[in-house]
């Protein structure tokens, strides 16, 4: 007996909006995007005619909560809408195993596999990540024009659809994250008053943030704001530059031996080689929709060492080569001294963790007042699947996150599967923690002894009301 499997894959992704096309004939109009572009005009328009007559249906049920997903026996297709009448679709395939026994095959597909809630948060983020680089789809009709509108929309989302590794989604892809680098006192503050001293220089700097080795030090944004440019940051703009910068190793040992061949910060976004630099170069601009009104600011990016430095800079200036060479000038020489003593802190701190063994508890934690995240469940953030516990425990912690606002605001929950492992989740003041054990004929009372020994070794200093 053999199996063969399938992952979940993206049938198609589509954007439209059914005021373009009101009239029979014209159903083309209603279609702003969609992916793949191999499929022909009949099919797209027979796709988005089908969701339309899902959306009115189910309208009449419950107008004021509209549907989110629709479920067959071999896809799953989600929802969003993101502004006034544009509405987002994405379709994915189920999961299949192909069980092969005395040379005859039969299909299984595997639809608990494909959580609703998993996958609505990337079709979110799809949403959230365009409109940080390019606002939102109204003000581009209104400054623009709608072709302009299918131009940015394809541009960005023919190459950034292909990054998305569907079958490695899980619980972390709801919460999306920050992982803040706790620093002592002492440290911190060196880096608020290096902070300071640069937003006061200029003016022009409006929000400033302070990465090391893909944590966060210090933000000078909202959390929702930090939180999608993080994931730019990690997914997209630092990976892209690793292999310079990240030689020998994540986190520096002491403060002497790394990184010793890259004395000198540089640009990432902007000019890159000053010496030789003829212009600024290309620099994103990006929106923050923090207010009422959008904000837009050009985003600059210094990376010197294993640091990383956000500067959100007002979009009305107009930057010159100049602004650069003199904003390197004041960086350079300061920002080599924290980065040393961050790293030497951060050596002190290294212990080997109790959760390194095969069969030691994992966990993960979430703070929803300020996004943040600690997980030894991920051994990294950018779900590759590098995961140190079984796939069915992360469903099932992602099913508890979908049961959590059943318990109110505060509550506990477990769960033990049929190979021995324990799922526990604790929901309280804002603050989610799950915990996976492995433990064979153990009772409740082990269970809860051990949860309450992690949650003093992990969490400690932070307040859980008592259930």
């Amino acid at each position: 007996m053999g199996t063969a499997n399938k992952d979940i894959e993206i049938q198609n992704f589509f954007i439209f909006n059914s005021l373009f096309g009101p009239k029979e004939g014209e159903e083309l109009k209603k279609i702003i995007y969609y992916y793949p572009i191999d499929d022909n005009t009949g099919v797209q328009v027979e796709n988005v005619g089908l969701v339309e007559g899902i959306i009115q249906f189910t309208q009449t049920f419950n107008p004021s909560n509209p549907v989110t997903s629709l479920h067959t026996s071999k896809m799953r297709q989600l929802y969003f809408q993101p502004e006034p009448n544009f509405c987002f679709v994405l379709t994915l395939t189920l999961p299949v195993v192909t069980k092969i026994k005395e040379s005859i095959s039969t299909i299984e597909y595997m639809e608990d596999d494909l959580q609703d809630n998993v996958y609505e948060s990337c079709l979110k983020q799809l949403y959230y990540m365009y409109r940080l680089f390019y606002g939102t789809f109204e003000s581009t009709l209104a400054n623009h024009n709608l072709d302009i509108l299918k131009t940015q929309i394809e541009t960005f989302f023919n190459p950034y659809l292909k990054t998305i590794k569907m079958d490695g989604l899980d619980i972390l892809t709801i919460f999306k994250g920050i992982q803040y680098l706790p620093l002592d006192r002492q440290n911190f503050l060196k880096i608020q008053c290096f902070i300071n001293s640069l937003e006061s220089k200029w003016e022009y700097i409006k929000h400033t943030a302070f990465l090391y080795n893909e944590h966060v030090i210090w933000s000078g944004l909202e959390p929702n704001s930090m939180q999608i440019i993080y994931q730019y940051l990690i997914e997209t703009l630092l990976p892209a530059n690793a292999e310079v910068e990240l030689q020998g190793g994540s986190i520096p040992r002491n403060s002497s031996l790394p990184f010793s061949a890259l004395k000198h910060g540089r640009f990432i976004t902007g000019p890159s080689n000053l010496k030789h630099a003829k212009t600024i170069g290309k620099i994103p601009k990006i929106y923050l929709f923090d207010e009422n009104e959008p904000k837009e600011y050009h985003l600059v990016i210094y990376r010197a060492l294993s640091a990383t430095l956000c500067l959100l800079i007002d979009g009305s200036i107009q930057l010159k080569l100049n602004d650069f060479q003199r904003i390197d000038d004041h960086i350079n020489p300061k920002i080599s001294p924290l980065v040393n003593d961050i790293a030497e802190y951060c050596s002190k701190q290294v212990v080997t963790p109790s959760n390194s063994q095969e069969n030691s508890p994992k966990f993960l934690y979430f703070n929803k007042l300020n996004l943040a995240y600690k997980s030894s469940v991920h051994l990294d953030n950018k779900q590759k699947g590098n995961i140190t516990c079984s796939k069915e425990s992360l469903r099932i912690m992602a099913d508890m996150k979908n049961a959590s606002n059943f318990l109110g605001p505060a509550g506990e929950n477990i769960v033990k599967t049929t190979n021995d492992y324990w799922v526990f989740s604790k929901t309280s003041n804002l603050r989610e923690f799950y915990i996976v054990l492995q433990q064979k004929n153990a009772s409740l009372v082990d269970i809860s002894e051990d949860v309450h020994r992690l949650c003093q070794n992990e969490l400690e200093g932070i307040f859980f009301h008592p259930v």
